[in-house]
């Protein structure tokens, strides 16, 4: 029968689990702000590409909208 850890063996394996939870809740902090970061940037290229699609205040001629094989 295996003897039951004792309070210190306890407390340290409650100190090492905290620790790598921190560490891991530190990384997913990163993650996080890089995908912030990508968000924004893709949030920007996309307002950028609704200004550059615009319609144009002219009309269009009806001749432009024809299908190629007329």
């Amino acid at each position: 029968m295996t003897p039951a850890p004792t309070s210190d063996e306890r407390l340290t394996e409650l100190e090492i689990k905290a620790s790598f939870a921190e560490d891991l809740v530190d990384r997913l902090n990163d993650v996080i702000w890089r995908q912030q970061q990508q968000i924004d940037r893709l949030e920007r290229e996309v307002a950028a590409l609704r200004e550059a699609v615009q319609p144009t205040a002219t009309p269009r001629s009806l001749r432009h909208e024809l299908p190629p094989h007329y």
